[in-house]
């Protein structure tokens, strides 16, 4: 006997999104502004390594962007069922793209810093000190503004504070909001390295040292992009996101005698698992019975039970 859930929406939207699409807006306005300032006066003073954080800074504004779109996305078309299990992963999406375009954008970096070493620029570092340091307070302003709205809670659902507990990093996180977070904190590290090579330059005439933190810049950037590309991918590709929940619930289920067959586990959305499972039984028992026995995994939101009588 199998149970299909009863007709009900497919929402599986974060908790908090439409307070993190509002703070991901504002924090795109301070990075425009920010980036042009920033390549136009690395280009003007001759400092790769500011052009290379004003490089970044137009990466992450890109990456917000996506994130804000995907939210809009997410929130216009929260009802169309043409999204068989609702657009809770368009965020996840959104961050698989712009870490491929982070990676790009690396190479390119590291190509800059690789030729001002082969052909070190002149670098007005009176000029450039001041652009860094306004960079590195906009990148300060935004994780403010970002960190602020990254809330996932539960969704009033009965549940066990074991599973809440170990389930809550993989199902209430809110990859969209939390890449752009980790963007403007890698953001934020890259201009304090921009601001100590150009300071050092100034005092000790350390020209060379503009490339080589130009060339760490790099390597921050692509750290990133591998792992967003690893996590986001994970999620695209309906990974199991927490073999610790399938586990118990293999142990919730059999703890009568009961025998788990088949687990599918995935994630739906920040906050939001789904899951189809087998379960063959001796007993007298229907689905609803398993879904009760469920309902103490709060991040389950669309569970579909497929009973087999031994």
């Amino acid at each position: 006997m199998t149970n299909i859930n009863a007709e009900h929406d497919h929402v599986f939207l974060g908790a908090s999104h439409a307070q993190a699409e509002r703070r991901t807006w504002m924090v795109i306005v301070l990075c425009a502004i920010m980036m042009v300032a920033e390549i136009v006066g690395g280009l003007l003073f001759g400092s790769i390594a500011l052009v290379a954080d004003g490089l970044h800074m137009s990466t992450h504004a890109s990456a917000l962007l996506l994130a804000a779109l995907a939210y809009s996305y997410a929130r216009r078309h929260a009802h169309d069922r043409r999204f068989t299990f609702g657009t809770g992963k368009l965020g996840d999406l959104a961050g698989f793209t712009s870490a491929i375009v982070l990676a790009m954008i690396a190479l390119l970096i590291g190509y800059e810093a690789i030729s001002r070493f082969i052909a070190p620029v002149p670098i007005s570092f009176d000029e450039a000190i001041p652009i860094a340091v306004l960079g590195l307070a906009v990148n300060v302003a935004s994780v403010l503004l970002l960190s602020g709205g990254e809330h996932d809670h539960g969704h009033g659902h009965r549940h066990d504070h074991d599973a809440q507990d170990h389930t809550h990093d993989a199902a209430h996180r809110d990859n969209n909001l939390r890449a752009a977070v980790i963007h403007v904190l890698a953001d934020a590290a890259v201009s304090l390295l921009v601001i100590a090579g150009l300071l050092l330059g100034r005092l000790f005439g350390w020209v060379w040292l503009d490339p080589v933190v130009g060339l760490v810049g790099a390597v921050v950037i692509a750290a990133w992009s591998y792992g967003l590309i690893r996590d986001t991918g994970a999620i695209l590709l309906d990974m199991n996101p927490d073999q610790g929940m399938a586990e118990r619930m293999r142990t919730v289920i059999e703890v009568d005698g009961d025998r788990l067959t088949d687990l599918h586990l995935w994630r739906l959305g920040p906050g939001h698992l789904g899951a189809v499972l087998s379960v063959a039984t001796a007993k007298l028992r229907e689905p609803d019975y398993y879904h009760r026995l469920l309902a103490r995994f709060s991040a389950l939101s669309h569970v579909t039970v497929e009973v087999q009588r031994n």
